[in-house]
């Protein structure tokens, strides 16, 4: 596969997954806003700040800085209609490489949200995240059910991958961001509603049940999140993910990179580390550690496929 099918491919992958996660983020901070707290605390200003984007000032973040600049930015690679516009534009770019049923999700309605006023999208806040999460299931489905499994499923499903660990430790920090300034409310109510709204986020409310039976304990939501090897969107499933498909390319190029040893290493990682440990250790310095070693994995293999 030629290094600009492959970019273009893997940057598929990776926009469609972060537009459907940032819906997600939104759609904790709103369940997480709408708890009781001091009146000074925003609970925006902490999604901002996990998804890296900042404004010109100090002042608290509100729900339409949420909307302007993680919804309707055209410009922002954080924001969902420029992820969805750039998905567009990779999927173009490769057009022979999709089903008709892939390309078709990425164009159906991908003007749904040009020309939205802020004071719109906000009145239709819920409708639009569903609406995003709903396209990225769809497209999702395409890729399943009809895509070919050769080097282009890889590229794809491994900057989707990437993206999901990326985005869960993001969501993650979030947590680490809402506790940092008020370290009283650990272990409360509203602690626990924290929490709980993370589980809400990943759609994994009844998968945690069914795997803790009810026991909410936050070690073990972040223990769920961070190292369970059966839930989806786990940092250790998705690792598990980016291994495979690397394992894969490798065999069909011959000759192994950085990227799939710092995969090897990652999966080993995940798999032999314990919650106590990380918790013990520090969360905050975990998950930052883990959030660098995802980035510098999409560099490996940005330079091992010359892309």
């Amino acid at each position: 596969m030629l290094s600009r099918a492959a970019e273009n491919l893997f940057w598929l992958g990776r926009y469609m997954e972060r537009a459907e996660a940032t819906a997600r983020m939104i759609s904790m901070g709103q369940r997480m806003s709408m708890l009781p707290g001091a009146p000074d605390r925003s609970e925006w200003t902490s999604v901002m700040q996990a998804t890296h984007v900042t404004l010109a000032t100090d002042r608290p973040v509100s729900e339409t800085d949420i909307v302007t600049d993680l919804i309707l930015d055209t410009v922002s690679p954080s924001a969902i209609q420029a992820c969805l516009a750039k998905a567009r534009e990779n999927g173009r770019a490769v057009r022979t490489a999709l089903t008709q049923e892939m390309w078709e999700s990425l164009n159906d309605d991908w003007r749904y949200l040009e020309g939205m006023d802020p004071k719109t999208a906000r009145q239709q806040l819920s409708r639009i995240l569903e609406w995003v999460r709903s396209r990225a299931a769809v497209f999702r489905g395409a890729v399943e059910t009809a895509m070919l499994r050769n080097d282009g499923y890889d590229f794809l499903r491994l900057g989707g991958s990437i993206e999901r660990a990326d985005m869960t430790l993001r969501l993650l920090n979030v947590k680490y961001f809402l506790l940092l300034p008020e370290t009283e409310v650990v272990g409360g109510g509203r602690d626990h509603h924290q929490w709980m709204s993370m589980l809400h986020a990943v759609s994994g409310l009844r998968a945690y049940h069914h795997h803790y039976l009810g026991d909410y304990a936050p070690w073990n939501i972040a223990d769920f999140l961070l190292l369970n090897q059966a839930f989806p969107r786990s940092v250790a499933y998705s690792y598990s993910q980016i291994n495979a498909c690397l394992e894969r390319l490798e065999k069909s190029h011959g000759g192994a990179h950085a990227c799939q040893r710092t995969a090897r290493g990652e999966c080993d990682l995940l798999g032999r580390i314990d919650i106590n440990t990380i918790f013990n250790d520090g969360l905050h310095e975990f998950l930052n550690e883990q959030i660098a070693r995802t980035a510098r994995i999409s560099q490996e293999v940005s330079d091992a496929y010359h892309f």
